[in-house]
């Protein structure tokens, strides 16, 4: 579980830097959120299999809420808990956001079985 929470902060954490520095692009493309990903650490194969569900169900905007996601002044980089991760999650401010990058990171960690639910 905690593996999955600091996937998902580097996931959002990548995503939100990348759509900052990356400068106001409208259209996302899956390949520009599989990099994203992977500058944010996670495996080329995970990125492979996040991108094409959070390009395909986010749009730029929801994109740049994830980086609400990073650590504020006085936070660790990853969240120390649940507790903390909740926190910062609570900070995106769009459910939707969250939902997606959190099924996209289970199902591809864990495999089709979170696409069902």
């Amino acid at each position: 579980m905690r593996f999955l929470l600091g996937l998902v902060l580097l996931v959002v954490l990548g995503v939100g830097a990348w759509l900052y520095w990356g400068g106001g692009m409208q259209v996302v493309t899956e390949h520009s959120v599989r990099v994203a990903l992977v500058e944010a650490g996670v495996p080329e194969s995970q990125a492979e299999c996040m991108a094409p569900r959070m390009a395909e169900r986010l749009t730029p905007q929801q994109l740049r809420k994830l980086e609400r996601v990073a650590p504020q002044e006085g936070e660790a980089k990853l969240p120390r808990n649940a507790g903390d991760a909740l926190d910062r999650i609570s900070r995106v401010d769009d459910p939707e956001a969250v939902e997606v990058t959190i099924r996209a990171a289970a199902a591809c960690t864990f495999g089709g079985i979170f696409d069902k639910l």
